[in-house]
């Protein structure tokens, strides 16, 4: 029939309008995924957070600044110093952030997913070694990103 739209197709993932990434304490995995999405998904709200806030970790701004991003002022922040409270989608990269939206969202309609991520404070060597394994975590978030989160297009 003409000017009839197909019927949309409900198996088909919706890309969410708001997205919270939250790790153990803001500083590494979750700002990372939050200045990659904005960079990759224009015009979604991004915003991260971490079960409790942490330190900046200096090691990030290196591996963001190679691919030309940078995380700005961000100052590693909780649940409970978020403007906004309520999003589509919050994406957790670590198990204790996996636990707590778990419990956070338990009476609310938001989709929780949970991308283990390797922690790269963990690693030890040279500076080049460290700086690789941080680079690691920012190629992981930017493939998941891209694959899952990521319309057609």
């Amino acid at each position: 029939m003409e000017g009839v739209s197909p019927a949309p197709d409900i198996d088909a993932p919706r890309t969410p309008r708001s997205i919270l990434f939250m790790c153990r304490m803001n500083a590494v995995r979750s700002p990372m995924a939050e200045v990659l999405a904005r960079d990759m998904l224009p015009g979604i709200y991004v915003a991260s957070a971490g079960v409790r806030p942490g330190e900046r970790d200096p090691f990030v701004d290196a591996v963001l600044g190679e691919v030309d991003l940078s995380l700005g002022r961000h100052a590693p922040r909780s649940l409970e110093d978020l403007e906004d409270d309520y999003f589509d989608l919050i994406v957790t990269l670590a198990p204790e952030a996996h636990h707590a939206a778990l419990e956070l969202t338990r009476s609310m309609a938001v989709d929780v997913m949970y991308w283990p991520t390797p922690d790269p404070t963990v690693a030890t060597g040279t500076r080049d070694q460290i700086l690789a394994a941080y680079r690691e975590v920012r190629e992981f978030l930017k493939a998941l990103i891209a694959k899952r989160l990521k319309g057609p297009g």
